[in-house]
Parts: structure tokens; C-alpha cells; sequence
């Protein structure tokens, strides 16, 4: 069979959904071109490690080409699609170039969405990439070392508070960490800035943290925050942001420092499409995650919008997961003339680090806090790492911070964007 003759899959985001959907496709009749504008795929779960200095990138990263590198219908493409011809079934690349398909499948994921305050994103940046992780991992860094050659006491407090925008999952484990880190790490190494006297805050405009959780895991995960030394703000909007401070409605708190956690909206290219999108711009797929209208085409991760024994599928790795494992299957059924089914989600539960020996696990009928989800959380991690090396090298990193409270990757590269 010659390779025009065989159906070409093209598949644009190497995470979790992309990465899924192009595994599940190893040894089927078709040849599969995997575009990504990183040449890595990320374990993004545990980047706020990285920006608070716990791990390094190739710690929660590795390369795409290495990952897929026995199977030998893959091609990889570090590259961008910045339009979806759905009609001409085509996708026109960034770098130039166009590509056809026979079967597509979108996993680009979300990025961060400041409710129409985009000039925000200068001043509190989110945490979506290694790129992002670094740059905050820099500036709270800088923060310390500023403090420390701040001889004006009121600017060195404001380079000493720290506050977090937003108390789902990652707010929470940026908030917990940061105090960690003030209290814990850096003491004994400063002379005239005392870290431990850093104020970190986390603030969440809704009634509670996490959400998500059950309101008992919420109140435990807040008491465990405070615990750490996190004040933990609920109820309270952010009305502004600038390069010296963070306004929740009247009252204003003098930080340089502010980081955001709080929205996200998914990649613009599900609007190419020319079909109906949410709020947050994900594609309301079909119940097989096949584009109405489109049949050749599925959207699978932070991108879909789809409904699971009448609930709405969350934005988490797992769905991601199996969303892209689905998308592999009903593209495998239709080759072989067979019909799709509906995608199922298995909830396996949800999971919050809050800091050292303590997170909120909500596993269904079994709900854990404290050190027991701290545990569960921390092998639940480690196993789904891509990569023995990875498994070892941060299992080797936890064990030391653990008995040492240390974080070995405190190296402030580049320059801090941070205001002067």
C-alpha cells in the first residue's frame, strides 16, 4: 500500500489528550503526524513545582520524538496551526506549509483568561508552561533577594507579600508552597530580610476554595493553608492589578508579587471551526467528541465540552486522557466500518497538595486529608510520570526536601521582568 493511499491522522497538541490519542493509534493503518509548538510533552500537574523550585523541567518533562520513538507511524512536528481548513480538511502551519487530513483531532488545551483584563497578565502571570513556570519561579526568587537590599521597611514588606489570585487546585498548591518555602527553605540564609515574615495570600472571589471539592474537604484544605501560615481570602474580587499592587475593591494590598490562578479559556483555535463554543470557547462536540458536522474531526481535553452520565467533563489531566484514548478508538472503528460510541468518563476522584504532609483527596465514597492524602497524592503523581528517570529523579527530589525542607532548583536565570 502506498503511503498516500493510507489514511493520514493529524493530531495538534502533544498533551495529554494529544499524546493518549496518538499512543492509541500504535500499529492501526493509518500514518499519524503529531504537531506541537514544544518539542516536549509537559506532566502538568506538577509544574507549580518547578515555579517554586522543587523540581527542574526535564524533571516533568520529556522529549515528544523520545516518548514515540518506536512507533513508527508517528511523525513529529515542532510547528503551530494557526487555521483549520474543516471544509478543505487542511490545517495551515505556523512555519509555513499545509497539511491534509483524513481524520483530525484538536487537543490544544487552554490558556489563561483574565475576564477582559488582558493588560493584568503583566503584572500577575499564570502558570500554563515551562516558559511560565520559569518566569515565576524568577520572580519570586527575585522577590527575596530585593528584599533583602531593601533598606525602606514599607518596600521591603511589599516585596515580602505574595499574593495568589485565584483558590482552585493550583492556587492552593502555589499559596501552600510559597509559605513553605518563606518559612522553611529560605531560613537562616538572609540577614536583613527575615523570609518567615512573608505574607502570603490566597484569594478566591467565590465563597470557598477548591470548589470543586466537597465543602468539608474545602474547610479542611483552608484550615491546613492557615495552618502553613496562608491567609486565605474568600468572597473577595480583584478589582485591579499594577506593578505595585492588588486591589480587592477598596482595599488595596502593596505587593510586587501577585500571581493568577484564577481562569482559564481554551485555545482560539477551537472558534475555526465555525461551530458553537461556550463561554470559555471549548467546541461542543458530540457525545463520541466527533465536531457536529464534521464527523472526521474530534476535540478531546480542555477544548471539548461534553457532558458524562448527565455531568459535565472537567478540565483535568485524566479526563484528557481518556478523552484522546476515546478519540483513537472511534477513529480505529470508523476505518474498520464500524460506529463510534458515546465517551464515558471515569472519575477517579479529585486531588490538592496543600504543602508538606498535607492535601484533601476526594475519591468518592472515600474522602482523605491530611497526611493519608498527602501519601496518596505524592504516589498517584510518581506513577502516572512518563519515564522511569522522571519516577526516580523526583521520588530522589521529594525524599530530600522532605527530611530538608531544601528546593535544589533556586536558580534565578535570565532577568526578572519584576517592576524595579
Amino acid at each position: 500500500m502506498s503511503e498516500r493511499k493510507v489514511p493520514h491522522v493529524v493530531i495538534v497538541g502533544g498533551g495529554f489528550g494529544g499524546l493518549w490519542a496518538a499512543r492509541g493509534l500504535a500499529g492501526a493503518p493509518v500514518r499519524v503526524t503529531l504537531i506541537d509548538r514544544c518539542n516536549h510533552h509537559l506532566f502538568q500537574p506538577l509544574l507549580y513545582q518547578v515555579a517554586t523550585a522543587g523540581l527542574s523541567s526535564p524533571d516533568i518533562a520529556a522529549p515528544l520524538r523520545h516518548i514515540l520513538r518506536r512507533q513508527a507511524n508517528v511523525t513529529v512536528l515542532m510547528d503551530e496551526v494557526e487555521h483549520v481548513d474543516a471544509d478543505g480538511k487542511a490545517v495551515a502551519l505556523a512555519h509555513g506549509g499545509r497539511l491534509d487530513y483524513d481524520w483530525l483531532v484538536l487537543a490544544t488545551g487552554a490558556r489563561h483568561a483574565y475576564f477582559g483584563r488582558d493588560e493584568w497578565a503583566e503584572h500577575a502571570p499564570g502558570l500554563k508552561t515551562l516558559d511560565d513556570a520559569l518566569a515565576i519561579r524568577r520572580r519570586i526568587l527575585a522577590a527575596f533577594e530585593r528584599a533583602e537590599a531593601e533598606n525602606d521597611a514599607a518596600a521591603r514588606r511589599a516585596w515580602l507579600t505574595f499574593v495568589v489570585i485565584g483558590g482552585g487546585p493550583t492556587g492552593v498548591e502555589l499559596a501552600g508552597t510559597l509559605a513553605e518555602i518563606a518559612r522553611h527553605t529560605l531560613r537562616r540564609e538572609f540577614r536583613n530580610a527575615d523570609p518567615s515574615h512573608a505574607r502570603v495570600m490566597l484569594v478566591e472571589a467565590g465563597p470557598r476554595i477548591l470548589s470543586a471539592l466537597p465543602e468539608s474537604l474545602s474547610a479542611k484544605a483552608q484550615r491546613q493553608l492557615e495552618k502553613l501560615g496562608v491567609e486565605v481570602q474568600t468572597g473577595r474580587a480583584v478589582t485591579a492589578i499594577d506593578a505595585t499592587g492588588v486591589e480587592l475593591g477598596g482595599e488595596r494590598i502593596a505587593t510586587r508579587t501577585a500571581l493568577w490562578a484564577a481562569g482559564v479559556a481554551a485555545s482560539p483555535l477551537g472558534r475555526e471551526l465555525g461551530v458553537a463554543v461556550d463561554r470559555a470557547g471549548r467546541v461542543a462536540v458530540a457525545p463520541d467528541l466527533s465536531v457536529p458536522g464534521h464527523g472526521e474531526i474530534f476535540v478531546v481535553g480542555d477544548l471539548a465540552s461534553v457532558a458524562s452520565d448527565g455531568k459535565p467533563v472537567p478540565g483535568v489531566a485524566p479526563a484528557a486522557k481518556q478523552m484522546g484514548a476515546h478519540a483513537a478508538r472511534a477513529i480505529r472503528a470508523r476505518l474498520a466500518g464500524r460506529d463510534t460510541t458515546a465517551f464515558r468518563y471515569a472519575d477517579a476522584g479529585s486531588l490538592a497538595t496543600i504543602g508538606r504532609m498535607a492535601a484533601v483527596a476526594d475519591l468518592g465514597r472515600i474522602k482523605l486529608s491530611g497526611l493519608a492524602a498527602w501519601w496518596f497524592w505524592l504516589f498517584i503523581h510518581i506513577f502516572f510520570l512518563i519515564g522511569f528517570r522522571s519516577r526516580l529523579i523526583v521520588l530522589i527530589n521529594w525524599a530530600w526536601s522532605y527530611w530538608t525542607y531544601q528546593r535544589h532548583a533556586r536558580i534565578i536565570v535570565g532577568t526578572p521582568k519584576s517592576p524595579s
